[in-house]
Protein backbone atom coordinates (compact mmCIF):
# COMPACT_ATOMS: atom_id res chain seq x y z
CA UNK A 1 0.00 0.00 0.00
CA UNK A 2 1.76 3.26 -1.54
CA UNK A 3 0.27 5.52 1.38
CA UNK A 4 1.22 3.05 4.25
CA UNK A 5 5.10 4.58 3.33
CA UNK A 6 3.53 8.20 3.69
CA UNK A 7 2.23 10.36 6.90
CA UNK A 8 5.23 9.47 9.00
CA UNK A 9 5.15 13.03 10.39
CA UNK A 10 3.69 11.86 13.99
CA UNK A 11 6.60 9.58 14.87
CA UNK A 12 9.86 10.43 12.75
CA UNK A 13 11.04 13.96 13.63
CA UNK A 14 12.28 16.85 10.71
CA UNK A 15 16.16 16.12 10.11
CA UNK A 16 18.51 17.95 7.73
CA UNK A 17 21.26 16.76 5.62
CA UNK A 18 24.20 17.07 8.69
CA UNK A 19 25.92 20.36 8.96
CA UNK A 20 29.91 20.17 8.33
CA UNK A 21 31.11 22.22 11.99
CA UNK A 22 31.75 25.92 11.83
CA UNK A 23 35.17 25.60 12.20
CA UNK A 24 36.07 23.22 9.77
CA UNK A 25 33.79 24.78 7.04
CA UNK A 26 35.00 28.05 7.37
CA UNK A 27 38.52 27.05 6.37
CA UNK A 28 36.91 26.15 2.38
CA UNK A 29 34.58 27.14 -0.15
CA UNK A 30 32.58 23.56 -0.01
CA UNK A 31 29.21 23.23 0.28
CA UNK A 32 28.15 23.22 3.86
CA UNK A 33 25.44 20.45 3.53
CA UNK A 34 27.05 16.72 3.40
CA UNK A 35 24.27 14.12 1.30
CA UNK A 36 21.41 12.72 2.66
CA UNK A 37 22.22 8.84 2.66
CA UNK A 38 18.96 6.92 0.72
CA UNK A 39 17.79 5.98 3.26
CA UNK A 40 17.50 9.19 4.92
CA UNK A 41 16.00 10.56 2.30
CA UNK A 42 13.31 7.99 2.21
CA UNK A 43 12.49 8.66 5.87
CA UNK A 44 12.15 12.19 5.61
CA UNK A 45 10.46 12.04 2.44
CA UNK A 46 7.67 9.81 4.27
CA UNK A 47 6.63 12.35 6.87
CA UNK A 48 5.06 14.23 4.07
CA UNK A 49 1.16 14.44 4.65
CA UNK A 50 -0.09 14.34 1.23
CA UNK A 51 -2.56 16.94 1.99
CA UNK A 52 -5.62 17.67 -0.25
CA UNK A 53 -4.41 21.47 -0.42
CA UNK A 54 -0.60 21.17 -1.18
CA UNK A 55 0.51 24.52 -0.26
CA UNK A 56 4.21 23.84 -0.67
CA UNK A 57 3.47 23.30 -4.72
CA UNK A 58 1.17 26.39 -4.45
CA UNK A 59 3.81 28.40 -2.93
CA UNK A 60 6.52 27.34 -5.18
CA UNK A 61 6.88 29.66 -8.39
CA UNK A 62 7.50 26.60 -10.38
CA UNK A 63 4.80 24.96 -9.21
CA UNK A 64 6.61 21.82 -8.61
CA UNK A 65 4.87 18.57 -7.60
CA UNK A 66 6.70 18.26 -4.79
CA UNK A 67 3.87 15.82 -3.07
CA UNK A 68 4.24 13.18 -6.03
CA UNK A 69 7.86 13.23 -5.84
CA UNK A 70 8.19 12.98 -2.06
CA UNK A 71 6.01 9.79 -2.07
CA UNK A 72 8.23 8.10 -4.95
CA UNK A 73 11.36 9.10 -3.02
CA UNK A 74 9.81 7.78 0.02
CA UNK A 75 8.67 4.48 -1.86
CA UNK A 76 12.23 4.41 -3.61
CA UNK A 77 11.08 4.77 -6.85
CA UNK A 78 13.99 7.47 -7.19
CA UNK A 79 14.31 7.63 -10.56
CA UNK A 80 10.42 8.41 -10.93
CA UNK A 81 10.93 11.03 -8.68
CA UNK A 82 13.85 12.51 -10.71
CA UNK A 83 11.43 12.77 -13.59
CA UNK A 84 8.67 14.31 -11.96
CA UNK A 85 11.15 16.81 -10.50
CA UNK A 86 12.55 17.84 -13.91
CA UNK A 87 8.88 17.68 -15.42
CA UNK A 88 8.69 21.30 -14.12
CA UNK A 89 12.18 22.56 -12.86
CA UNK A 90 14.81 22.87 -15.73
CA UNK A 91 17.80 22.84 -12.91
CA UNK A 92 16.25 21.18 -9.60
CA UNK A 93 19.63 20.52 -8.15
CA UNK A 94 20.56 24.27 -8.43
CA UNK A 95 16.83 25.18 -6.31
CA UNK A 96 17.55 22.35 -3.79
CA UNK A 97 20.41 24.40 -3.00
CA UNK A 98 19.86 27.47 -3.28
CA UNK A 99 16.09 28.88 -3.09
CA UNK A 100 14.94 30.64 0.52
CA UNK A 101 12.97 27.13 1.27
CA UNK A 102 12.34 28.63 4.74
CA UNK A 103 10.13 31.65 2.69
CA UNK A 104 8.94 29.32 0.03
CA UNK A 105 7.77 25.67 -0.14
CA UNK A 106 9.13 24.82 3.39
CA UNK A 107 7.43 28.11 4.71
CA UNK A 108 4.41 26.54 3.81
CA UNK A 109 4.19 23.19 4.56
CA UNK A 110 1.10 21.96 6.07
CA UNK A 111 2.73 19.96 8.92
CA UNK A 112 5.23 22.93 10.00
CA UNK A 113 1.56 24.80 10.99
CA UNK A 114 0.45 22.21 12.92
CA UNK A 115 3.50 21.96 15.25
CA UNK A 116 5.78 19.04 13.35
CA UNK A 117 8.53 20.76 11.71
CA UNK A 118 8.61 20.86 7.82
CA UNK A 119 9.63 18.49 5.34
CA UNK A 120 12.46 18.73 3.99
CA UNK A 121 11.96 19.28 0.75
CA UNK A 122 15.21 21.63 -0.64
CA UNK A 123 17.41 18.92 0.63
CA UNK A 124 15.37 15.94 -1.18
CA UNK A 125 15.31 17.90 -4.22
CA UNK A 126 18.67 18.26 -4.02
CA UNK A 127 19.23 14.12 -3.62
CA UNK A 128 17.06 13.25 -6.39
CA UNK A 129 18.74 15.16 -8.96
CA UNK A 130 22.68 14.32 -7.72
CA UNK A 131 21.37 10.88 -7.78
CA UNK A 132 20.39 11.00 -11.22
CA UNK A 133 23.44 12.44 -12.50
CA UNK A 134 25.47 10.05 -10.53
CA UNK A 135 23.20 6.95 -12.42
CA UNK A 136 23.09 8.83 -15.48
CA UNK A 137 19.29 9.27 -15.65
CA UNK A 138 20.09 13.18 -16.87
CA UNK A 139 20.31 13.34 -20.67
CA UNK A 140 21.46 16.31 -23.17
CA UNK A 141 18.37 17.19 -25.41
CA UNK A 142 17.84 15.06 -28.09
CA UNK A 143 14.82 16.56 -30.31
CA UNK A 144 12.85 14.12 -32.09
CA UNK A 145 12.58 16.64 -34.89
CA UNK A 146 15.07 19.46 -35.68
CA UNK A 147 13.29 22.94 -36.15
CA UNK A 148 14.87 25.34 -38.42
CA UNK A 149 14.30 28.71 -36.83
CA UNK A 150 17.16 29.88 -34.41
CA UNK A 151 16.74 31.73 -31.35
CA UNK A 152 19.15 34.16 -29.88
CA UNK A 153 19.33 34.66 -25.89
CA UNK A 154 21.20 37.50 -24.36
CA UNK A 155 22.17 36.27 -21.38
CA UNK A 156 23.45 32.94 -20.02
CA UNK A 157 22.06 33.10 -16.37
CA UNK A 158 19.46 30.85 -14.96
CA UNK A 159 16.84 32.26 -17.03
CA UNK A 160 18.26 32.05 -19.96
CA UNK A 161 19.86 28.65 -19.88
CA UNK A 162 16.02 27.55 -18.62
CA UNK A 163 14.78 28.79 -21.88
CA UNK A 164 17.23 27.65 -24.32
CA UNK A 165 17.21 24.05 -22.86
CA UNK A 166 13.66 23.94 -23.35
CA UNK A 167 13.52 25.54 -26.87
CA UNK A 168 16.30 23.05 -27.84
CA UNK A 169 14.31 19.94 -26.48
CA UNK A 170 11.70 21.16 -29.36
CA UNK A 171 14.20 21.25 -31.69
CA UNK A 172 15.25 24.83 -32.34
CA UNK A 173 18.47 26.26 -33.13
CA UNK A 174 19.66 28.25 -29.87
CA UNK A 175 22.50 30.39 -29.97
CA UNK A 176 23.47 32.15 -25.98
CA UNK A 177 25.59 35.28 -26.15
CA UNK A 178 27.02 36.31 -22.69
CA UNK A 179 29.76 38.45 -22.05
CA UNK A 180 31.28 36.35 -19.20
CA UNK A 181 33.67 33.85 -20.05
CA UNK A 182 31.63 31.00 -18.86
CA UNK A 183 28.13 30.62 -18.61
CA UNK A 184 25.83 30.60 -15.91
CA UNK A 185 25.57 34.49 -15.08
CA UNK A 186 25.17 34.73 -11.48
CA UNK A 187 25.15 30.88 -10.59
CA UNK A 188 28.49 30.82 -11.41
CA UNK A 189 29.87 34.26 -10.28
CA UNK A 190 27.80 35.96 -7.81
CA UNK A 191 26.92 32.90 -5.66
CA UNK A 192 29.62 31.19 -3.32
CA UNK A 193 30.47 27.94 -3.73
CA UNK A 194 29.92 26.81 0.02
CA UNK A 195 26.30 27.58 -1.41
CA UNK A 196 26.73 26.07 -5.01
CA UNK A 197 29.69 24.73 -5.71
CA UNK A 198 31.05 25.78 -9.33
CA UNK A 199 30.78 21.71 -10.88
CA UNK A 200 27.25 21.84 -10.24
CA UNK A 201 26.47 24.33 -12.46
CA UNK A 202 29.06 23.61 -15.15
CA UNK A 203 27.42 19.84 -15.82
CA UNK A 204 24.62 21.73 -16.56
CA UNK A 205 26.50 23.82 -19.76
CA UNK A 206 28.22 21.23 -20.59
CA UNK A 207 24.73 18.97 -21.07
CA UNK A 208 23.09 21.86 -23.00
CA UNK A 209 25.85 21.95 -24.80
CA UNK A 210 26.08 18.49 -25.71
CA UNK A 211 22.61 19.00 -26.58
CA UNK A 212 22.68 21.47 -29.32
CA UNK A 213 23.38 24.49 -27.61
CA UNK A 214 25.51 27.19 -29.22
CA UNK A 215 27.35 29.17 -26.46
CA UNK A 216 29.35 32.52 -27.78
CA UNK A 217 31.11 34.10 -24.44
CA UNK A 218 33.09 37.17 -24.09
CA UNK A 219 30.86 38.56 -25.89
CA UNK A 220 29.45 42.28 -24.72
CA UNK A 221 25.92 43.36 -26.80
CA UNK A 222 26.49 46.88 -27.87
CA UNK A 223 30.23 46.64 -28.09
CA UNK A 224 31.18 43.38 -29.41
CA UNK A 225 28.12 42.65 -31.36
CA UNK A 226 25.05 44.83 -31.98
CA UNK A 227 21.37 43.73 -30.75
CA UNK A 228 20.41 45.07 -34.40
CA UNK A 229 22.63 42.10 -35.92
CA UNK A 230 21.62 39.98 -33.08
CA UNK A 231 18.24 40.81 -34.24
CA UNK A 232 18.98 39.89 -38.18
CA UNK A 233 20.61 36.65 -37.30
CA UNK A 234 17.66 34.82 -35.57
CA UNK A 235 14.02 34.43 -36.21
CA UNK A 236 13.80 35.75 -31.62
CA UNK A 237 15.15 37.21 -29.51
CA UNK A 238 15.07 36.48 -25.52
CA UNK A 239 17.01 39.75 -23.27
CA UNK A 240 18.05 37.81 -20.32
CA UNK A 241 20.60 39.81 -18.99
CA UNK A 242 19.84 39.92 -14.97
CA UNK A 243 20.78 43.16 -13.03
CA UNK A 244 23.76 43.98 -12.22
CA UNK A 245 24.49 47.58 -11.92
CA UNK A 246 25.01 48.22 -8.27
CA UNK A 247 22.92 50.21 -5.97
CA UNK A 248 25.14 53.07 -4.17
CA UNK A 249 25.37 54.90 -0.55
CA UNK A 250 23.81 58.54 -0.37
CA UNK A 251 26.81 59.27 1.79
CA UNK A 252 30.20 61.45 1.80
CA UNK A 253 32.60 59.77 0.31
CA UNK A 254 30.97 56.44 -0.91
CA UNK A 255 34.06 55.69 -3.04
CA UNK A 256 36.50 55.39 -0.90
CA UNK A 257 39.37 53.64 -1.05
CA UNK A 258 39.09 49.53 0.55
CA UNK A 259 35.17 50.56 0.02
CA UNK A 260 34.02 47.68 -2.89
CA UNK A 261 30.90 46.69 -4.18
CA UNK A 262 29.73 43.45 -3.70
CA UNK A 263 29.15 41.58 -6.67
CA UNK A 264 32.90 42.77 -7.89
CA UNK A 265 34.13 41.17 -4.18
CA UNK A 266 32.09 37.79 -5.17
CA UNK A 267 32.91 37.10 -8.79
CA UNK A 268 36.92 37.92 -7.61
CA UNK A 269 36.45 35.22 -5.20
CA UNK A 270 34.55 32.86 -7.75
CA UNK A 271 37.24 33.38 -9.94
CA UNK A 272 39.91 32.69 -7.14
CA UNK A 273 37.90 29.43 -6.63
CA UNK A 274 37.55 28.40 -10.07
CA UNK A 275 41.06 28.72 -10.87
CA UNK A 276 41.67 32.09 -12.48
CA UNK A 277 44.56 34.97 -11.97
CA UNK A 278 42.63 38.21 -10.43
CA UNK A 279 45.19 40.91 -9.81
CA UNK A 280 42.83 42.82 -7.98
CA UNK A 281 42.80 39.92 -5.16
CA UNK A 282 46.49 39.59 -5.26
CA UNK A 283 47.33 43.19 -4.50
CA UNK A 284 44.84 42.60 -1.44
CA UNK A 285 41.84 45.05 -2.88
CA UNK A 286 39.24 42.17 -3.20
CA UNK A 287 40.61 40.00 -0.26
CA UNK A 288 39.81 39.92 3.33
CA UNK A 289 42.73 38.27 4.86
CA UNK A 290 43.65 39.82 8.22
CA UNK A 291 41.01 42.79 7.70
CA UNK A 292 38.43 44.11 9.74
CA UNK A 293 35.44 43.74 7.03
CA UNK A 294 32.16 46.07 7.24
CA UNK A 295 29.33 44.41 4.85
CA UNK A 296 26.33 46.73 4.28
CA UNK A 297 23.12 45.59 3.24
CA UNK A 298 20.48 42.70 5.13
CA UNK A 299 19.87 40.55 1.58
CA UNK A 300 21.36 37.35 0.60
CA UNK A 301 24.29 38.55 -1.59
CA UNK A 302 25.46 40.52 2.00
CA UNK A 303 25.16 36.98 3.81
CA UNK A 304 27.61 35.92 0.62
CA UNK A 305 29.54 38.50 1.60
CA UNK A 306 30.61 37.84 5.30
CA UNK A 307 30.38 34.41 5.10
CA UNK A 308 33.20 34.43 2.17
CA UNK A 309 35.32 37.16 4.21
CA UNK A 310 35.37 34.31 7.20
CA UNK A 311 36.45 32.04 4.39
CA UNK A 312 39.18 34.10 3.26
CA UNK A 313 41.00 34.87 6.66
CA UNK A 314 39.75 37.93 7.54
CA UNK A 315 40.22 39.35 11.25
CA UNK A 316 36.88 40.54 12.15
CA UNK A 317 33.44 40.67 10.10
CA UNK A 318 30.54 42.80 10.93
CA UNK A 319 27.30 42.90 8.88
CA UNK A 320 25.26 46.46 9.34
CA UNK A 321 22.17 46.41 8.81
CA UNK A 322 19.56 49.67 9.69
CA UNK A 323 16.33 47.63 10.56
CA UNK A 324 16.57 44.22 12.66
CA UNK A 325 16.73 40.67 12.74
CA UNK A 326 12.88 40.50 12.14
CA UNK A 327 12.60 43.18 9.33
CA UNK A 328 15.62 41.43 7.57
CA UNK A 329 15.35 40.33 3.56
CA UNK A 330 17.84 37.81 3.76
CA UNK A 331 17.47 34.18 4.66
CA UNK A 332 17.14 33.36 8.34
CA UNK A 333 18.85 30.10 8.06
CA UNK A 334 21.87 32.19 6.12
CA UNK A 335 21.94 34.44 9.08
CA UNK A 336 22.33 31.50 11.35
CA UNK A 337 24.87 29.86 9.41
CA UNK A 338 26.53 33.04 9.10
CA UNK A 339 26.91 33.26 13.13
CA UNK A 340 27.99 30.22 14.00
CA UNK A 341 30.93 31.28 11.56
CA UNK A 342 32.12 34.33 13.43
CA UNK A 343 30.20 37.02 11.86
CA UNK A 344 28.79 39.63 14.38
CA UNK A 345 25.07 41.41 13.25
CA UNK A 346 24.65 44.90 14.43
CA UNK A 347 21.09 45.42 13.69
CA UNK A 348 19.81 49.34 13.49
CA UNK A 349 23.21 50.56 11.90
CA UNK A 350 23.55 52.06 8.87
CA UNK A 351 26.71 54.09 7.45
CA UNK A 352 26.93 57.91 8.12
CA UNK A 353 30.05 58.73 6.35
CA UNK A 354 33.87 57.07 5.59
CA UNK A 355 36.74 58.21 7.84
CA UNK A 356 39.98 57.53 6.59
CA UNK A 357 43.51 57.93 8.03
CA UNK A 358 46.61 59.37 6.97
CA UNK A 359 50.11 59.68 9.26
CA UNK A 360 48.44 61.96 12.33
CA UNK A 361 45.89 62.45 11.77
CA UNK A 362 41.93 61.35 10.37
CA UNK A 363 40.04 62.87 7.68
CA UNK A 364 36.91 62.24 5.32
CA UNK A 365 38.01 59.41 3.21
CA UNK A 366 37.27 61.10 -0.18
CA UNK A 367 40.12 63.35 0.12
CA UNK A 368 43.47 63.00 -1.33
CA UNK A 369 46.38 61.94 0.36
CA UNK A 370 50.23 63.67 -0.48
CA UNK A 371 50.61 61.23 -3.18
CA UNK A 372 47.39 62.58 -4.66
CA UNK A 373 45.80 59.24 -3.86
CA UNK A 374 42.38 58.46 -2.41
CA UNK A 375 42.60 58.24 1.47
CA UNK A 376 42.64 54.12 2.82
CA UNK A 377 39.61 53.89 4.71
CA UNK A 378 39.72 53.40 8.49
CA UNK A 379 36.61 53.38 9.95
CA UNK A 380 32.65 53.51 9.85
CA UNK A 381 30.79 56.19 10.83
CA UNK A 382 28.15 54.59 12.17
CA UNK A 383 24.33 55.75 12.93
CA UNK A 384 22.27 54.32 14.89
CA UNK A 385 18.44 53.78 13.68
CA UNK A 386 14.70 52.80 15.66
CA UNK A 387 12.29 51.50 13.53
CA UNK A 388 9.12 54.23 13.10
CA UNK A 389 6.03 54.24 11.23
CA UNK A 390 5.50 51.37 8.26
CA UNK A 391 6.34 51.74 5.08
CA UNK A 392 4.45 51.46 1.76
CA UNK A 393 5.59 47.96 1.93
CA UNK A 394 4.27 47.62 5.53
CA UNK A 395 7.53 47.41 7.12
CA UNK A 396 8.53 50.01 10.02
CA UNK A 397 10.78 53.34 7.80
CA UNK A 398 14.13 53.01 9.84
CA UNK A 399 14.75 56.60 11.84
CA UNK A 400 17.79 58.14 12.81
CA UNK A 401 18.63 58.25 16.50
CA UNK A 402 20.36 61.96 16.69
CA UNK A 403 23.80 61.84 18.42
CA UNK A 404 24.09 57.97 18.69
CA UNK A 405 27.17 57.91 15.84
CA UNK A 406 29.91 56.13 16.73
CA UNK A 407 33.19 54.61 14.30
CA UNK A 408 33.59 51.29 13.60
CA UNK A 409 37.24 50.37 12.66
CA UNK A 410 36.90 49.18 9.25
CA UNK A 411 39.86 47.92 6.29
CA UNK A 412 37.45 46.84 4.20
CA UNK A 413 33.69 48.35 3.26
CA UNK A 414 31.47 45.96 1.16
CA UNK A 415 28.51 47.64 -0.47
CA UNK A 416 25.53 44.82 -0.29
CA UNK A 417 22.95 47.42 -1.00
CA UNK A 418 20.97 45.48 -3.96
CA UNK A 419 21.07 45.81 -8.19
CA UNK A 420 19.29 47.85 -10.25
CA UNK A 421 19.06 47.41 -14.25
CA UNK A 422 21.43 48.88 -16.90
CA UNK A 423 20.01 51.39 -19.47
CA UNK A 424 19.88 48.67 -22.25
CA UNK A 425 18.16 51.17 -24.84
CA UNK A 426 21.01 53.82 -24.78
CA UNK A 427 23.81 51.08 -23.89
CA UNK A 428 22.56 48.74 -27.09
CA UNK A 429 21.48 51.80 -29.15
CA UNK A 430 18.35 50.00 -29.35
CA UNK A 431 14.79 52.13 -30.59
CA UNK A 432 11.71 50.97 -29.63
CA UNK A 433 12.39 48.66 -27.00
CA UNK A 434 10.26 50.18 -23.78
CA UNK A 435 11.29 50.35 -20.18
CA UNK A 436 9.38 51.15 -17.07
CA UNK A 437 9.74 54.14 -14.60
CA UNK A 438 12.62 51.73 -12.51
CA UNK A 439 14.45 50.99 -15.94
CA UNK A 440 13.61 47.27 -16.31
CA UNK A 441 12.46 46.19 -19.88
CA UNK A 442 8.84 46.54 -20.02
CA UNK A 443 7.35 42.98 -20.52
CA UNK A 444 3.74 40.81 -21.15
CA UNK A 445 3.68 39.18 -17.87
CA UNK A 446 2.70 36.11 -19.44
CA UNK A 447 4.05 35.87 -22.81
CA UNK A 448 6.95 37.72 -22.31
CA UNK A 449 6.74 39.72 -25.28
CA UNK A 450 8.75 43.14 -25.48
CA UNK A 451 7.64 46.47 -27.14
CA UNK A 452 9.47 45.13 -29.89
CA UNK A 453 8.00 42.01 -32.31
CA UNK A 454 9.98 38.99 -31.84
CA UNK A 455 12.03 40.23 -28.89
CA UNK A 456 10.99 38.26 -25.75
CA UNK A 457 12.40 38.97 -22.11
CA UNK A 458 12.57 37.43 -18.53
CA UNK A 459 14.17 37.41 -15.15
CA UNK A 460 16.04 40.45 -13.43
CA UNK A 461 16.09 42.63 -16.56
CA UNK A 462 12.09 42.52 -16.33
CA UNK A 463 11.53 41.54 -12.56
CA UNK A 464 13.99 43.29 -10.89
CA UNK A 465 16.54 42.06 -8.46
CA UNK A 466 14.27 38.53 -7.67
CA UNK A 467 15.04 34.75 -7.04
CA UNK A 468 16.58 32.15 -9.41
CA UNK A 469 13.66 30.01 -9.21
CA UNK A 470 11.63 33.22 -10.45
CA UNK A 471 13.95 33.23 -13.93
CA UNK A 472 13.64 29.70 -14.04
CA UNK A 473 9.92 30.01 -14.50
CA UNK A 474 10.30 32.91 -16.70
CA UNK A 475 12.57 31.19 -18.87
CA UNK A 476 10.56 28.28 -19.24
CA UNK A 477 7.18 29.96 -19.54
CA UNK A 478 8.95 32.26 -22.86
CA UNK A 479 9.94 29.25 -24.27
CA UNK A 480 6.46 28.28 -24.97
CA UNK A 481 5.81 31.88 -25.64
CA UNK A 482 8.69 31.84 -28.53
CA UNK A 483 7.66 28.66 -30.10
CA UNK A 484 4.31 29.86 -30.27
CA UNK A 485 5.18 32.93 -31.89
CA UNK A 486 7.45 30.93 -34.37
CA UNK A 487 4.68 29.00 -35.33
CA UNK A 488 2.53 31.91 -36.06
CA UNK A 489 4.81 33.71 -38.01
CA UNK A 490 5.07 30.02 -40.36
CA UNK A 491 1.69 29.79 -40.82
CA UNK A 492 1.16 33.19 -41.94
CA UNK A 493 4.41 33.33 -44.17
CA UNK A 494 2.83 29.97 -45.76
CA UNK A 495 -0.53 31.41 -46.51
Amino acid sequence: MATQKMLKFVTVGREMPEKRDAASRSEDFHEIYREFADAKAKEQASRCSQCGVPYCQSHCPLHNNIPDWLRLTAEGRTQEAYLRSQETNTFPEICGRICPQDRLCEGNCVIEQSGHGTVTIGAIEKYITDTAWEEGWVKPAAPAQERPESIGIIGAGPGGLAAADRLRRMGFQVTVYDRHDRAGGLLIYGIPGFKLEKPVVERRTRQLRDGGVEFVLNTNVGEDISFDAIRGKHDAVLIATGVYKTRDLDVDNAEAKGVVRALDYLTASNRVDLGDEIPDYEDGELNARGKRVVVIGGGDTAMDCVRTAIRQGAQSVKCLYRRDRANMPGSQREVQNAEEEGVEFVWLSAPGAFVGHVPGEARLAQELDVDGEPVAISAVRVQKMRLGAPDVSGRQSPELIEGADYDEPADLVIKALGFEPEELPRLWGVEGLEVTRWGTVKADYQTHQTSLPGVFAVGDIVRGASLVVWAIRDGREAADSIAGFLADSTRVAAE
